[in-house]
């Protein structure tokens, strides 16, 4: 501190807030620069949590306001079950405005140019929607295709198969005009667009069609529009219990702002705790630096207690500073994220279903300052409280009462407010206080293992280096053990930079391997399904006239649950999910290559007069409440058919083929209402599409899933997803950065006296980045491998029990990773020194005073 600093006259009057702030000011003027970049280490995580903060109450908003576009109308009622004659008369008593929908997937065939795709078939009648609109191009398409044989056609397929407005789509054994081009429907985004693109049809042509058969998914939609919708909600409540009897679920208004509100919930908790992240990163920055920081200051301190200052206001003078120097951090912080949220529409265009209105959010605003300063004074806290105890003595002898003293309890207070902090911040972004424990210990756990592996590493190269190394290899390995050494501090932040990082590489490659349906050549293409049994010799006949093998036949049986030990629906309340949905089974005499008994005992065939043992997928059958040797009866289209649980099997969903959570025995339902699905593979996409082509016009009403066609488009979505992951990743990526660069450039006083002392005596410009440039690299290695370890287990766990796949990591990907982040801490460390050493030594020292 410069001479007029020391010589500052302390007044005998109690000090004044003015003093302390004008000593803070004074004493921060030499380091300004370095307190700016440390601090700067919290500005990207403000900067994110502010720009996810802003974009959810921007979005809650236009959810509010666009909920009616959204839904379309005041109450939508819909069922996959077929419409009961009760359940019609009510719904002809329903609303002053009415409109039916069915939906199901189909094939369409477009004539002109050969091409089929399969797609969302809507069938429409009425004026659906009352709210928002079916967009066109022309634009008059809309209201008007319903008055002839007319089709509207999703955009992506138009621009796939090269149709224009006025072409032809055959659909079933129909041909419908291409009245428009579909742009935008109620509720769809762009991700649903390109996985499922949809027809419309006019609902009076479907039956024509013939695309209804046995085992046909449909979905049935009822709108209504009232002229009093207030009391909409009290009526669905009221009904609620009949609804769910008749296999009815409602939508009003309001629980579409609840569910669509609840799904873009769990994405911004996604998106909050990588900012999150970011943020502890920049934590452990500030941290680090203010006690470097502090260590450089105490002769300064210790010159201010010689002169009567006492060691509380020591101690205020630099939590003023540390304070303002964090209130600057997060007010840039919170003006970038407010820049940064315009960017998440953008980011996020695919997955939203409405139009975001994006303006300044003042609460979050306010909510990324707050934070900024709480994270800025209590991160800072550890290295501060140690300025209480500096002594006047330490201004003639530094080592002084060094290590000295017992642990003081305030400080301990704040290590557990740090914890708490870090704690009830996190729970605020999860679900539930399970969540919300495992993430803060697995951050617990990896910081005090990082410590550990410091403190190691420290032990290791003081006990292990060989004497007869070389000099330069000596010097460089003594600077990761001696005093001021950068050693725990940036095995800290590089590690954690690393582990988060890589983590998120590798949880990407777990989903992406998951996908990788028909990577082997042994592996089926395409499917087709709503085979019927006319029609089952006729597909097999074709598919070996194209000399495509025939793979993987099976039937497939509708039925719902019935009863559970002898318990309906009605009086098992606790369970009513089992009751509801249609369940698509199967019958086999032998288990195949995916299927793995678990529980039980495989019964492969029964005869008439024998009790039905059926197989359960086990997870499956943990969502039903059920175990071996409880009863089921099945109503297999009318036929009531009692079973008993006899097995239970682990199912490799991800194998491709036909996978069954319920697997009859052979024997029981061969006379059964029954559709089959064949999978072959084909060679190309040119077959493909003249297979496909023909399939549609010879049947129908079979549908055909080109996987090859699936897979691009996952990919196409999982890039789209990795593209969100990868944006806010990048926070944590350049805070990391930040951290490192802040940390080195801290210890900028101790490589000085170094360096000054190594050219004094006679040591090269070559020989001292050298020295440093061992010592980082040993450095960055260490806290990379670390940190690349750490991930490596946490993909690991990640994969075996929240994905339920094997993870192997990518060695070239992985060896890449590493070696990327030791160049850029050796890269950073070499040239923080290059500065120094361009100048005489008597300069530096007359420079640092």
């Amino acid at each position: 501190m410069k001479t007029r600093l020391m010589h500052s006259t302390i007044p005998k009057q109690r000090i004044k807030l003015s003093w302390l702030l004008k000593m803070a000011w004074r004493d921060s003027r030499k380091n300004r620069s370095r307190l700016l970049l440390f601090i700067s280490a919290i500005v990207l995580g403000i900067a994110a949590l502010v720009a996810v903060y802003s974009f959810k109450d921007n979005l809650q908003k236009d959810i509010d306001a666009q909920a009616k576009e959204l839904t379309g109308a005041d109450l939508v009622l819909d069922s996959r079950k077929g419409v009961s004659n009760v359940m019609n008369n009510m719904l002809d008593t329903l609303g002053d405005e009415r409109s039916q929908e069915k939906t199901f997937a189909s094939m369409i065939y477009f004539q002109k140019g050969g091409g089929s795709r399969l797609v969302q078939m809507k069938a429409l009648k009425g004026k659906y929607p009352y709210y928002g609109a079916i967009e066109t191009i022309p634009v008059a398409a809309a209201k008007s295709f319903q008055l002839d044989r007319n089709a509207l056609v999703d955009k992506t397929l138009m621009l796939q198969f090269d149709a224009k407005v006025g072409d032809s789509v055959k659909v079933g054994d129909l041909s419908f005009k291409i009245l428009g081009t579909l742009t935008k429907a109620p509720g769809q985004t762009g991700i649903s667009a390109s996985i499922a693109p949809t027809v419309y049809i006019p609902l009076q042509y479907l039956e024509k069609t013939n695309l209804i058969k046995t085992g046909s998914r449909i979905n049935h939609k009822f709108y209504f529009k009232f002229n009093d919708p207030s009391k909409i909600d009290e009526w669905v409540k009221k009904t609620d219990s009949k609804l769910e009897k008749e296999g009815f679920d409602a939508e009003t208004v309001e629980s579409r702002k609840e569910q669509t509100g609840r799904s873009f919930k769990d994405v911004s908790r996604f998106l909050a705790l990588s900012g999150f992240i970011a943020l502890l990163l920049g934590c452990i920055g500030v941290g680090s630096a203010i006690q470097v920081y502090i260590q450089e200051k105490l002769a300064t301190i210790a010159t201010l207690r010689c002169l009567g200052l006492k060691a509380r206001h020591a101690f205020l003078i630099y939590l003023i500073q540390v304070f303002f120097i964090g209130l600057i951090a997060a007010v840039i912080g919170a003006l970038l994220g407010t820049a940064i949220q315009f960017l998440l529409p953008w980011v996020l265009k695919d997955f939203l279903p409405i139009e975001i209105t994006m303006q300044v959010s003042w609460p979050a605003v306010g909510q990324g300052i707050l934070l900024g300063l709480i994270i800025s004074v209590l991160f800072a806290l550890p290295s501060l409280l140690a300025v209480r105890k500096i002594s006047p003595l330490n201004a003639i002898r530094v080592s002084f009462e060094r290590g000295r003293g017992r642990k003081d309890p305030l400080l301990w207070l704040v290590y557990l407010l740090m914890a708490a902090f870090i704690a009830g911040f996190t729970h605020l972004q999860m679900k539930t206080g399970v969540q919300t424990l495992f993430f803060t210990l697995s951050i617990a756990i990896a910081f005090i293992l990082l410590l550990i592996l410091s403190k190691l590493l420290m032990f290791m190269v003081r006990k292990l280096l060989p004497g007869t190394a070389g000099y330069l290899w000596r010097q460089g390995f003594a600077n990761l053990y001696r005093p001021n050494n950068q050693t725990l501090m940036l095995t800290v932040s590089i590690g954690l930079s690393t582990t988060f990082i890589c983590t998120l590489f590798f949880v990407q490659g777990i989903l992406m391997n998951r996908v990788s349906l028909s990577s082997g050549n042994n592996q089926p293409n395409m499917v087709m399904f709503d085979i019927q049994n006319t029609q089952k010799e006729g597909l097999d006949s074709l598919t070996k006239a194209f000399k495509l093998p025939l793979m993987n036949q099976v039937p497939v049986i509708t039925m719902r649950i019935e009863e559970i030990n002898d318990k309906k629906s009605t009086a098992d309340t606790n369970n009513r999910r089992a009751y509801r949905n249609e369940i698509r089974a199967t019958y086999q005499d032998t288990l195949t290559a995916a299927e793995k008994i678990t529980a039980g005992k495989w019964t492969g065939h029964v005869k008439a007069s024998e009790m039905v043992y059926i197989s359960l997928d086990q997870r499956y059958a943990q969502q039903i409440k059920v175990g071996l040797n409880d009863k089921i009866l099945f109503n297999v289209q009318g036929m009531m058919i009692p079973t008993v649980v006899g097995s239970l099997r682990e199912v490799n969903w991800s194998r491709m083929q036909t996978n069954f959570r319920v697997v009859f025995p052979a024997g029981v339902l061969e006379e059964a209402p029954q559709f089959h699905v064949l999978m072959t593979r084909v060679p190309s996409s040119e077959v493909s599409a003249r297979f496909q082509g023909e399939v549609v016009r010879q049947f129908p009403n079979v549908s055909v899933i080109d996987l090859d066609l699936v897979l691009k488009l996952l990919d196409e979505l999982l890039g789209k997803i990795g593209f969100v992951i990868q944006f806010m990743a990048g926070f944590s990526m350049v805070t990391g950065w930040i951290v490192l660069i802040s940390s080195v450039l801290t210890s900028k006083n101790q490589r000085i006296k170094e360096s000054i002392l190594l050219r004094t005596m006679g040591a090269s410009s070559k020989q001292i980045i050298r020295i440093n440039a061992i010592e980082y690299f040993f450095l960055g290695s260490f806290a990379a491998g670390a940190g690349l370890i750490l991930a490596l287990g946490g993909s690991w766990a990640l994969a075996k029990f929240s994905f339920d796949a094997t993870f192997t990591p990518p060695f070239f990907s992985t060896l890449l990773l590493f070696g990327s982040i030791v160049l850029l801490v050796v890269i950073t460390g070499v040239l923080s020194t290059r500065s120094i050493l361009k100048q005489p030594p008597l300069k530096i020292l007359r420079t640092e005073g």
